[in-house]
């Protein structure tokens, strides 16, 4: 992932409502359309795009009363910080892990 990458995820309501739901609670797909109102298409979109930057992660699968698996969905992110300085971009991120990672745009 880099710099504009990262700040556009920050920035994205949904997904900043998924972090945030699922740092201290895992929680389902359906759950987090439900209970943050986002429709489930672009809920599925977003947990995605999450997983794929490394910042979600599907914790466990636990099986319905209807015989399917449905997944559970743990935020890897504590902290982000996005700055705009000298010309270029600045993320710094800091996951759950204790682990920090500084991504760096230069734009001059």
């Amino acid at each position: 992932m880099h710099a504009l990458e990262a700040s556009r995820i920050i920035m994205d309501e949904y997904c900043v409502k998924i972090l945030s739901a699922t740092l201290d609670e895992p929680r389902t797909a359906i759950d987090l359309s439900r209970q943050m109102n986002i429709p489930i298409a672009a809920c599925y979109r977003r947990i995605r795009m999450l997983q794929k930057n490394g910042l979600l992660r599907c914790k466990e699968k636990r099986l319905t009363s209807d015989g399917k698996f449905i997944a559970v969905y743990e935020s890897l992110l504590k902290r982000a910080q996005i700055l705009y300085e000298n010309g270029g971009v600045r993320a710094r991120l800091e996951m759950v892990s204790g682990e920090q990672e500084e991504l760096v745009l230069e734009c001059k």
